[in-house]
């Protein structure tokens, strides 16, 4: 076994092993000879594949410019000994210093040099601390308080030349190129796998002490998710116990609560989870009335299984996935239907290609897939125009110095970077960039760019109250956009959403069932929060009213009523594309998952001349039944995407179609005016009955004319697509994706052809 390396003080010296020397104990040196010893007792790489201060300028002079690494590290001993490029370059601060764009400019800069594949800037130290388990045992954990960011170096993609990835690579892997490879893709996947399993730790326990069933148990881990998520959205460093929601933080607090008994005789986790009801009061995800429904050792047990992770410090990305996760093992059988694949959703949402300032909705959001997906779209391309104006303003303040610059040129960029004054003009320029990337907290301020993408954009309903709160959840994990999801039938207005209001829709609508013919509209379906009405009209002004009266003006009416289609078919889909088609504004586009008997039944022949007449057809995509027998389903579906007309297209439509019915009119006059008075003349019963046959048939060879001239006056063409293979096999696991090329195909396409 390896000697542990720990760090070595005295007389306000410190040791370092790399250099062996005594040097003098700054605040930095202490970061980076504690980073030393992580690397090599956490990450196993050895004192002889690394050098401090490397110097990455060659000049013998030593000013204030030199450009030194403060740990460069080599795959191993005699790639560092032969001039090899570099395998990580580390960025060391003092504990007391915040991390800024600027050390990671900087050390994407010296990992450039050095040819490194690997940046990790850090400016605290990895400790031992002592909790207590469940049973009140004392526990070592090892724990830091700052920040340790690690980014994979881009090389051929500047300007976004670094991508976060979330571990070192140990050095075992240093020298297998293709496990680093696969490490290196795979580095966050893994975090989210083992937050996932540790969900599913927690529903066990919740499963062999509480007997609850699984969607019951769900429910309670999530009241434990959300009372870490409170505790450690506070974000104070300053807790005797840290920023995480730990096992022993509960147990002191406990004791303080049942020594002051201010709050009555209640336990002191449905205290806490009282405070977090009143936290998100605005947000509806639980009941007045709820309370947690397993016992307190189960909670204890929960507690400790999550304390390893602060999840205000837990990208969205690993939480949210994790959370989906969890969510699939979870709901499957009879609540399979609300959960899209994600093959679909990632191909769905990239079809339509949401813009920031775009308004996105599902109708019937399920657990908010489309939703998550839109959000995180939208918001990708927010930090991508952000990190690339962060770094032309660098470039513009400290200027860009690439690897085959002269030893010159690299130095004085050093002093440019080391420069007080042209770092405070960075950081004025960039600091106002980099606030539009945060979210503030409260619900109603809206403050940046993903203030307003998150509090303005994202729609959704779902008339099972269960999953409208699973999505908020999910939402939130996913790094937000919840507060336009309701509990709400997605047939009917709420809030901010009615029609006519949205650039692009996106669902999976339940299908194969029908919507009662005398199902009414009730009283219950009316909204009635007083001041959430009064906020929405403040917001939306006429629209707004004018939308509540959707179901204010037809209590006691029938809803299918509300729709054209209704006459024609009593089928959830198909007024669920109307429903959508209604949703959005003029030249709006939607993405919608359908049985494929709505394209090719004959009994929906009108259903389908409707949504032409409203919509043009802009892609088809049949897709193997395969796709969501994982969650239950048996109908062979089809991904159907259609734009509104815009009000040109509307009014072109209307000209061709009275026009056509105006030519093909006259055409048929005489015949119909012969039949009607052949008709009156007809002496039997019989006979008028083969006139009445007739004439009909003449009508319907007349109709049936206008729309095919109307078709094809008004053309177009509708590409159609069948795919074998959709990511996703009948159990679930992961096979060749097919919907991929073909999503680049069709971006090609609709931009060459102009679609929008």
């Amino acid at each position: 076994m390896n000697k542990i390396l720990t760090i070595q003080q005295k007389d306000g010296k410190i040791y370092s092993p790399i250099r062996e020397k005594w040097l003098e104990e700054t605040p930095e040196e202490l970061v980076r000879q504690a980073f030393i010893c992580e690397l090599v007792n956490e990450y196993e790489y050895r004192l002889d594949q690394m050098e401090e201060e490397k110097a990455l300028t060659e000049r013998s002079d030593r000013g204030t410019g030199k450009a030194s690494a403060d740990i460069v590290i080599w795959k191993s001993k005699e790639e560092r000994l032969q001039n090899k490029n570099a395998f990580i370059v580390v960025e060391c601060k003092a504990e007391s210093i915040t991390l800024s764009n600027k050390d990671y400019f900087q050390g994407a800069n010296y990992a450039r040099w050095s040819g490194s594949e690997i940046l990790v800037v850090v400016n605290s130290i990895l400790r031992e601390k002592e909790e207590e388990d469940r049973q009140g045992r004392k526990i070592k954990i090892k724990d830091r308080e700052g920040d340790l960011r690690i980014f994979k170096i881009l090389k051929d993609s500047l300007p976004y030349s670094k991508q976060p990835i979330s571990s070192i690579p140990n050095a075992s892997l240093a020298l297998n190129e293709e496990k680093l490879r696969e490490e290196l893709l795979n580095t966050t996947t893994m975090t989210r796998d083992d937050f996932a399993k540790l969900l599913l730790q927690c529903h066990n326990i919740i499963r062999n002490n509480d007997k609850l069933s699984p969607e019951a148990a769900f429910d309670e881990i999530s009241k434990i998710l959300f009372i870490k998520i409170r505790y450690e959205r506070e974000g104070s460093k300053k807790k005797s116990h840290g920023n995480r929601f730990s096992l022993s933080y509960f147990k002191d607090s406990r004791k303080n609560y049942e020594g002051f008994k201010a709050q009555g005789d209640r336990p002191f986790y449905q205290v806490l989870f009282e405070k977090t009801k009143q936290d998100f009061e605005k947000d509806n995800l639980f009941a007045e009335n709820e309370t947690i429904n397993i016992r307190e050792n189960s909670f204890e047990e929960i507690v400790e299984k999550l304390q390893i992770y602060d999840l205000s410090n837990t990208s969205d990305d690993v939480k949210g996935i994790a959370f989906e996760q969890f969510l699939g093992r979870t709901f499957r059988g009879e609540l399979g239907q609300f959960f899209t694949p994600r093959t679909i959703v990632d191909f769905m949402v990239g079809v339509l290609d949401p813009q920031e300032g775009e308004l996105v909705c599902d109708p019937a959001c399920g657990s908010g897939g489309f939703l998550i997906k839109a959000f995180e779209y939208i918001r990708d391309q927010i930090e991508l125009d952000v990190e690339g104006k962060i770094e032309r303003i660098n470039e513009e303040v400290f200027g860009k110095v690439d690897k085959d610059a002269s030893e010159e040129e690299k130095e004085d960029f050093q002093k440019r970077l080391n420069d007080p004054a042209l770092q405070e003009e960075a950081e004025k320029r960039i600091s106002p960039l980099e606030a539009e990337l945060k979210l503030s907290l409260d619900r109603d301020t809206i403050k940046t760019r993903i203030d307003r993408l998150s509090k303005t954009c994202i729609f959704g309903t779902d008339a099972n109250p269960r999953m409208a709160r699973v999505s908020k959840m999910n939402m939130i994990m996913h790094g937000d956009g919840h507060g336009g999801v309701h509990h709400n039938d997605g047939l009917l207005n709420v809030n901010g959403i009615f029609e006519n209001r949205f650039d692009v829709i996106l669902a999976n609508p339940p299908f194969g069932s029908r919507v009662p013919k005398d199902l009414k509209i009730e009283e219950a379906d009316q909204y009635k929060d007083e001041k959430k009405i009064k906020k929405y009209k403040e917001m939306y002004g006429e629209e707004y009213e004018k939308a509540l009266k959707q179901v204010t003006d037809n209590i006691g009416n029938n809803l299918v009523d509300l729709y054209d289609t209704g006459s024609m078919s009593t089928l959830t889909e198909v007024l669920f594309i109307e429903r959508c088609l209604k949703l959005l504004k003029k030249g709006g586009r939607m993405g919608i998952v359908l049985p494929e008997g709505v394209l090719n039944n004959s009994n929906l022949q009108k259903v389908r001349e409707y949504f032409e007449s409203k919509a043009k057809i802009i892609l088809i995509v049949s897709i193997p039944q395969d796709v969501f027998v994982a969650s239950g389903a048996t109908v062979k579906p089809s991904l159907v995407f259609l734009k509104k007309f815009t009000e040109t297209e509307e009014t072109e439509y209307a000209e061709i179609k009275v026009r056509t019915e105006s030519e093909v009119n006259a055409e048929y006059k005489m015949p119909e005016e012969e039949l009607n008075q052949k008709i009156k003349e007809a002496k039997t019963a019989n006979e008028k009955k083969e006139l009445r046959d007739e004439l009909k048939q003449v009508e319907e060879q007349k109709n049936e004319k206008v729309k095919r001239l109307v078709k094809e006056r008004f053309d177009y063409a509708i590409p159609i697509a069948e795919v074998e293979k959709a990511g996703i096999s009948t159990t679930g696991s992961v096979i060749e994706n097919e919907l991929e090329p073909l999503k680049e195909e069709f971006k090609t396409y609709r931009k060459e052809k102009n679609i929008w």
